[in-house]
């Protein structure tokens, strides 16, 4: 499960969403009631999902959308005609009227698509120093190296284990 912060001006509506989520089996890390609240959660998790409104005291979602960690995706619940940009990276928009299905389908949508990022994150080569780099280098033409002046009989060592004849073998001879 992702982690959940929920922020919206009104502490009701904060409540009522996590209340929702509660009974469906989604735990919630922070509640907020301001921008600033809710970039410092997001900053204290490692990623996740941030569930907000529109407008709060100290600025707009798409300020704390520039603001939030690029592991954060954003579900902004507000009205039609106050959503301006609905073609941004890690923004999901959800209309008000909404139903608690519409909600829950989103949330599972959206964690979805955090777990496809970690899993390909997890595929990737990790970017090596340059002193990193050298290193492994080195040791690749050392081992290189030893290996071609160590001569074993071919057929009788194999990937460290001795290789003998099978006894039914023996007796067909």
């Amino acid at each position: 499960m992702s982690n959940i912060v929920i922020a919206f001006p009104k502490k009701e509506t904060v409540q009522n969403i996590k209340k929702i989520l509660s009974q469906s089996g989604y735990s919630v890390q922070a509640v907020c009631t301001t921008g600033a609240q809710a970039l410092a959660s997001a900053n204290n998790l490692e990623n996740g999902i941030l569930i907000s409104g529109s407008r709060f005291i100290d600025m707009m979602y798409m300020e704390i959308h520039d603001y939030l960690p690029p592991e954060f995706q954003m579900l902004l619940i507000a009205s039609p005609a106050s959503i301006q940009e609905r073609e941004v990276e890690n923004l999901v928009c959800l209309a008000l009227p909404m139903k608690v299905h519409e909600l829950l389908q989103t949330l599972e949508m959206m964690e979805g698509e955090i777990h496809r990022r970690r899993k390909k994150m997890r595929r990737m080569p990790k970017q090596r120093s340059e002193e990193d780099r050298q290193v492994r280098m080195q040791r690749h033409f050392l081992w290189n190296e030893t290996s071609s002046q160590r001569k074993r009989p071919i057929g009788t060592y194999r990937s460290g284990v001795w290789r003998t004849e099978p006894v039914w073998w023996r007796s067909r001879r």
